[in-house]
């Protein structure tokens, strides 16, 4: 099987991460969805807002602007509106993966050795999807985290079922 490329493995690796999202999202009522554990805590809502209002931010004229945007508002991610629906912010959640794969889709591997700024501090390309990947990951486990503890009984897992480790490893999926 020849290796994949570094930029392919990238791709792959955040479509993997937003089909985990999803899955999890798919398990989760609306009351769930914007449910926060204590008052200083995030919800999914949050999470989704924050994470897409970041994708907005880093993804948009990638190669060519700082990642940090003059005109994104940081803070305001961690406080729902009244205007904020599970809808509007599942659209703006597929508009910012959708910017991310725009600008990840067409690198190729020397496109890795670019550089990019995120706000002010100059990274290669490599080192900034890298960043983001991790920083998705975090979050995405936090909504995966908490759309099992809404969840509950109902769950149905996301990877290799407890006791089952054995069988899985005889027919694991296949992946992306």
């Amino acid at each position: 099987m020849p290796i994949e490329s570094p930029v392919t493995t990238l791709a792959r690796e955040y479509r993997r991460l937003k089909i985990l999202a999803e899955s999890a999202l798919d398990q989760t009522t609306d009351a769930a969805f914007f449910a926060a554990l204590a008052p200083e805590e995030n919800s999914i809502a949050i999470l989704v807002g924050h994470l897409s209002g970041n994708m907005h931010s880093r993804w948009s004229d990638f190669l060519t602007s700082d990642g940090e945007k003059p005109d994104r508002d940081r803070d305001s991610e961690f406080v729902l509106s009244d205007s904020d629906t599970r809808e509007s912010l599942m659209r703006r959640w597929e508009s910012g993966w959708r910017l991310l794969f725009e600008a990840i889709d067409p690198l190729v591997a020397a496109d890795l050795e670019r550089e990019v700024t995120i706000r002010g501090e100059s990274l290669t390309v490599l080192q900034a999807a890298l960043r983001q990947l991790t920083h998705y990951a975090s979050h995405i486990g936090q909504i995966v985290l908490l759309a099992k503890h809404h969840a509950g009984p109902s769950w149905k897992t996301l990877s290799v079922p407890r006791g089952q480790s054995e069988e899985y490893n005889r027919k694991p999926p296949a992946y992306l």
